[in-house]
């Protein structure tokens, strides 16, 4: 069993950035893809970016790309997701996710697709 935990969510400007991390505890993800997916007011929960779990390949959402960075430090059980460029249309809770299957090929954009989820972060983009 995998627990997740997220940080990093917080109030910022419009063109700001945050770093938010997802740290495992209960077993390593160090063989496990991660992804992050957002929630905001009013609307389904959404994909936002998604690593593979040796880190050697990113995929992100259109809305995101070029302004969000995900990464991942096996060493110290934790993902990253780098958020530049902020805007309030990215407010929501962030939540981070992982697969179960371990050493997996491929990664997924879909919420079903992944069996541990943290319980969220706020961030709040303010105009």
């Amino acid at each position: 069993q995998v627990q997740l935990v997220e940080s990093g969510g917080g109030l910022v400007q419009a063109g700001g950035s945050l770093r938010l991390s997802c740290t495992a505890s209960g077993r390593t993800f160090s063989d496990l893809a991660v992804g992050w997916f957002r929630q905001g007011p009013g609307k389904e929960r959404e994909f936002v970016a998604a690593i593979k779990w040796s880190g050697s390949s990113t995929t992100y959402a259109d809305s995101v790309k070029g302004r969000f960075t995900i990464s991942r430090d096996n060493a110290k059980n934790t993902v990253y997701l780098q958020m530049n460029s902020l805007k309030p249309e990215d407010t929501a809770v962030y939540y981070c996710a992982a697969d179960a299957t371990p050493y997996s090929p491929n990664y997924s954009t879909m919420r079903s697709k992944y069996n541990y989820w943290g319980r969220g972060t706020q961030v709040t983009v303010s105009s």
